[in-house]
């Protein structure tokens, strides 16, 4: 079998991480249970270019499981657990090309490898595995039956693709279910973006001015999770809808160019390029920590922060300094990529249980539709959606109502109004 990681002897320290990932993942559990019986998946391969975490193993481990042979890489350089890598080859029998730090030569040697075993299916998560196979590629895509996509940014490239009639095969946009971007961004990310600010930095957040770039669900989690640490928070953001949301859940909200005078901590969640630019950096106060928890690294525009810096310095592990040319110093963590997996774990694996249990479904759901399904960017049907709520709260022991018969059939009338 080939691999490519950092070193296999880190392999029963990750066997014990995805094991103690298991226990907060019923749902997925039980739904690999149920592939072990059926192997919906049998005489199938996946190409999965994901997080390489102790969550995403256990999406692994389902869908083999199921009867799937799988080739795992990372999908960013920075957020591979080395251990649980090294845990999936020896343990599981699953080729894993990832190795943390990997530099973007590598990052894209081991997208290749992963195309390599001719899968047919796509697990993404950014679109950068899917955007090489049809760059590079073309001659596979014939034999691809159809992709999943974990994020917000992906589903953002893979909506352009289609725009343009560059897709070419359908693709089931996990980040769009319920159950994924609302727990998950929400959650999740608002738990594991602080986690990893406070792990890389060891600042307190109470008292602090912080300011969140994009009050999209994984905004909301950051700026609900940093104020309840005791944060003065201030949103950015371009929609006026959201701008009135978040007005209306009591933050402040202004233009980056006022919020950067003010602030202690900036974090971008935006999905797009240069929010935090070189009028950003000519305004912040002396001592600013600025991080990103979105997908790429463009958020912040270091080209131009470099350009104003006369000396850079490695303070402590994921911190940078940046010494500007004026005097001030800006400190930049984890190189300006995904805070939450750079310098901390990622998810807690309570909400990737149901971002999983999404991506297991929907791989099952393109092998018996892929032959219906345009070539298009779909959502997982809402009837699965609620599935996956509905075995969460059992697992959770909550119980909910349920229409009776007369409910049903009121709700789905028109005849009957006020009396």
């Amino acid at each position: 079998m080939k691999y490519d990681i950092k070193n296999i002897d880190l392999a029963e320290q990750g066997l014990k991480k995805i094991k103690w990932a298991n226990n907060d993942m019923p749902v997925l559990s039980g739904i690999s249970k149920d592939f072990k019986k059926r192997k919906p998946f049998k005489n199938n391969t996946i190409g999965a270019c994901l997080h390489v975490t102790a969550e995403t193993a256990n999406l692994m481990i389902t869908l083999k499981e199921g009867g799937a042979n799988i080739a795992l890489c990372a999908s960013n350089p920075m957020s591979t657990q080395d251990d649980v890598a090294a845990a999936l080859v020896k343990f599981y029998n699953i080729p894993v090309f990832a190795k943390n730090g990997e530099n973007n030569k590598e990052y894209f040697s081991h997208i290749n490898a992963v195309l390599d075993t001719n899968p047919d299916i796509t697990m993404d998560d950014g679109a950068d595995l899917v955007s090489l196979l049809h760059n590079s590629r073309p001659k596979q895509l014939e034999k691809i039956k159809g992709g999943t996509e974990e994020t917000t940014t992906g589903v953002t490239r893979l909506k352009s693709m289609a725009k343009e009639g560059a897709l070419l095969f359908p693709v089931i946009a996990v980040n769009d279910s319920m159950t994924k971007h609302f727990f998950d961004n929400r959650y999740g990310t608002g738990q594991s973006t602080l986690d990893g600010i406070i792990r890389a930095t060891n600042k307190l957040i109470a008292g602090s001015v912080f300011v969140v770039a994009g009050y999209g669900w994984c905004g909301k989690g950051l700026a609900m999770r940093a104020r309840g640490m005791g944060a003065n928070v201030i949103v950015t953001e371009i929609d006026p809808i959201k701008a009135i949301e978040a007005s209306m859940d009591g933050f402040r909200v202004m233009p980056m160019s006022k919020a950067s005078k003010e602030a202690d901590f900036i974090c971008t969640v935006t999905g797009n390029t240069s929010v935090v630019n070189e009028d950003t950096f000519k305004n912040m106060k002396n001592g600013c920590i600025i991080s990103n928890s979105g997908h790429f690294d463009v958020e912040i525009d270091l080209v131009s922060l470099q350009k104003i810096t006369k000396q850079k310095k490695t303070l402590r592990d994921f911190v940078e300094e940046y010494i500007l040319k004026d005097g001030r110093s800006i400190f930049v963590l984890a190189g300006g990529r995904l805070i939450n997996l750079g310098s901390a774990e990622g998810h807690p694996a309570s909400v990737m249980d149901m971002s999983f249990a999404n991506q297991a479904l929907a791989g099952e759901f393109i092998l018996k539709n892929y032959k219906t399904l345009s070539k298009d960017v779909h959502v997982l049907p809402e009837n699965l959606d609620r599935k996956i709520a509905a075995l969460k709260l059992e697992s959770f022991g909550i119980k909910i109502d349920s229409l009776s018969p007369r409910q049903k059939e009121y709700i789905s009338g028109w005849r009957e109004g006020t009396k």
